[in-house]
């Protein structure tokens, strides 16, 4: 049982590791999409809407995906188990 476990902590380890690593580069390209436009706007009103609009994406998709490793967190066992079972069956029969 216990490699049950560590094989589970693993998966789970690199999932968050995966999700983290789409939620900074999401950050990066928004922000350098904002950096690289800013003078495309044609006035500061256009720009404000722009960085609101950029703002809200970060925040619900950094939202979703915290959410996201919660439930997760929280069906470890059962989702990566099932993984796990499904892995070793399709390993059997490879040979």
């Amino acid at each position: 049982m216990t490699d049950l476990n560590q094989r589970i902590e693993a998966m789970h380890r690199r999932d968050v590791m995966v999700a983290w690593a789409f939620v900074i580069g999401l950050w990066f390209a928004v922000i350098f999409v904002a950096l690289a436009t800013w003078n495309l706007a044609p006035n500061s009103t256009a720009r404000l809407l722009l960085l609101i609009g950029g703002a809200v994406v970060l925040l619900f998709n950094t939202a979703a995906i915290l959410a996201m490793l919660r439930h997760y967190r929280e069906d470890r066992d059962f989702m990566y188990g099932i993984d796990i079972k499904f892995l070793d069956e399709a390993k059997g029969r490879k040979g």
